[in-house]
Order: structure tokens, then sequence, then C-alpha cells
């Protein structure tokens, strides 16, 4: 599974970036793009609610597994200044090298 969620991490560090990239060099206003129609808004909430539960996911398991705050704190950051599709995959990477070097209940 660690070799998926890598995966997928990169696919979202790529996929998302291609476009945050393509927008900037337009000179595109991108929050503004968010909510520029009903379909975005659509997507836009979707993405900030998962987002959220992922952050409030990843701090408990990361603090139930012992991971350092500031590692919890890097990975909620980077979700909304890197991307939830890259971050959230690459914890779930993350967790599943820590549970493979120790007992972790499921």
């Amino acid at each position: 599974m660690r070799s998926v969620y890598l995966l997928l991490s990169v696919v979202g560090l790529v996929g998302t970036w291609w476009f945050n990239l393509a927008s900037a060099a337009a000179g595109e206003n991108y929050l503004a793009g968010w909510f520029a129609n009903a379909a975005s808004s659509s997507a836009a909430v979707d993405i900030l609610v998962a987002g959220i539960a992922a952050c409030v996911f990843m701090v408990i398991e990361g603090r139930r597994l012992g991971w350092p705050r500031w590692s919890l704190v890097l990975l909620v950051v980077g979700s909304f200044a890197i991307a939830v599709a890259f971050v959230f995959p690459l914890f779930l990477a993350l967790r599943e090298h820590a549970r493979s070097r120790k007992e972790v209940p499921a």
C-alpha cells in the first residue's frame, strides 16, 4: 500500500501544481477561480471539507502514533500550501511505514 500511496502523492503534486503554475502564468486570480462558477464552487467546497477532515485525521492519528508535533504542523500547513492531494497520500504512506515498523492497532 505504501507504494500506491506514494504514487498517488506524486500524481497529486504534479497534477495540482501543473494547473497552479498554468494559472499563475496566465495571470489568473487563483482563489477567485475556485468560485468562478457553480461547478468550480462545488469542487472548492468539496476539497475544503475533505481537506479539513484529512487534517483532523492526520493530527489525531499522528498523535496516536507518537509523531512529533512539528511534523503534524507541517502536514496541516502543507495540505493547504502545497495540496491536499499531495500531503494526504504522503501521510498515509508514512503511516503505513510507521505501522510496519511496530505493531500498532488498526
